[in-house]
């Protein structure tokens, strides 16, 4: 097999590892008071303290005894659900037809209190449609386009409101108030916790694809640190180059209309090549750091630079601009090796045949 074909065949790998590894859904949560991707559920008959999580899906079934502080498409607390404390989600949709025993502050395209739901404390919306057909046993602030209030709404403090408020005004025991401050930035402030959450996420999944690398590609991973430490400014004009490059090549592909699919998978193909080369680019300067400590370890550098990468994304600019440029010394020293690799396997192909006779066979 030649060397390029097994490099070839060894990417594959890494790239259906990762897609497949980071594509899979946490499935059930319950054990788990913080969690980070996939579908999250809180089953029937199952009890959990507080649940933090960025998810695609949250769905409570059971019981969280304290906080609910999620980041999603969907959320929906089920009819036999139960949150004892606050919610706080931040979604496409959220859904609430069980009870919560604390405050709602919830900011989504679509939120809907069902009949039969209960909310203890204040509910706070900011979302493009607001339906309420349950309880809500305090004070409510919504800002939406559309705010609907179901014959079976009840709301038993004042309701300030800011968009075209439908449906059962008597549902309302206080006063009702319009305010036009209020809007969609009334719903929840997760940056924080979603912040913190994503990067986490984001650091296992580079942490993955980087052992796939180091396990899959020993001595490739070793060249590519090689050529960051003993020529960085060669090494990041190529990545530039190629950074500016293939982009530009790209749009050219899709001007031609015939070129667009070409053009559309190049784009996905760049982007997984960019991302080994932030890999890579972490792993080698954090190799070449730790080389005049005396600790030539590829695993401690691997971890060493990815943690370093993930903190200096937390720091503005000065930690932006650092990581671009290792990004570019990556990217540089990934391309160099490949060709380098190619031209390995070219030689050494033209050589094999060199040494035959013209009438002998190749073998290919």
């Amino acid at each position: 097999m030649a060397p390029e074909t097994s490099v070839r065949k060894r990417l594959a790998v890494v790239a259906l590892v990762v897609v497949l590894l980071g594509a899979v859904p946490t499935g059930v949560a319950a054990q788990s008071e913080s969690t980070v991707g996939g579908t999250v559920v809180v089953g029937e008959g199952e009890t959990i303290d507080d649940l933090e999580t960025v998810a695609g899906t949250v769905v409570v079934e059971g019981t969280v005894t304290g906080d609910v502080s999620a980041a999603a498409g969907d959320v929906r607390i089920a009819d036999t659900g139960e949150v004892g404390g606050n919610l706080e989600a931040a979604a496409g949709s959220v859904t609430i037809d069980g009870s919560v025993g604390g405050d709602v502050d919830a900011g989504a395209g679509n939120v809907e209190v069902g009949e039969g739901a209960t909310v203890g404390g204040e509910f706070t919306a900011g979302a493009g449609n607001v339906v309420v057909n349950g309880a809500l046993e305090g004070d409510a602030a919504i800002g939406a386009e559309t705010i609907a209030l179901g014959d079976a709404a009840t709301i038993a403090g004042d309701l300030r409101y800011n968009g075209d408020l439908q449906g059962n005004s008597d549902a309302v025991a206080g006063s009702v108030t319009e305010d036009s401050t209020l809007g969609v930035e009334v719903g929840p402030t997760l940056q924080p916790l979603t912040t913190w959450l994503v990067a986490l996420y984001t650091l296992a999944l580079n942490l993955l694809l980087g052992a796939a690398l180091l396990a899959l590609f020993p001595r490739f991973s070793d060249g590519v640190a090689d050529r960051v430490s003993t020529d960085p400014l060669r090494t990041g004009l190529v990545g530039f180059g190629v950074l500016i490059g293939v982009p530009a090549l790209l749009v050219a592909a899709a001007i031609t209309i015939v070129g667009i699919p070409f053009s559309i998978v190049g784009g996905f193909a760049f982007a997984f090549v960019v991302w080994i080369g932030i890999v890579y680019g972490r792993f080698a300067v954090a190799a070449w750091l730790l080389g005049y400590a005396g600790l030539e370890n590829r695993w401690l550098a691997l971890v060493v630079g990815l943690i370093a990468g993930a903190v200096l994304a937390r720091v503005p600019f000065v930690g932006d601009l650092l990581n671009f440029l290792i990004l570019l010394l990556g990217l540089g020293a990934l391309v160099r090796g490949l060709y380098a690799r190619r031209r390995t396997a070219e030689t050494g192909t033209r050589g094999r045949r060199d040494r035959l006779g013209p009438d002998e066979p190749t073998g290919d």
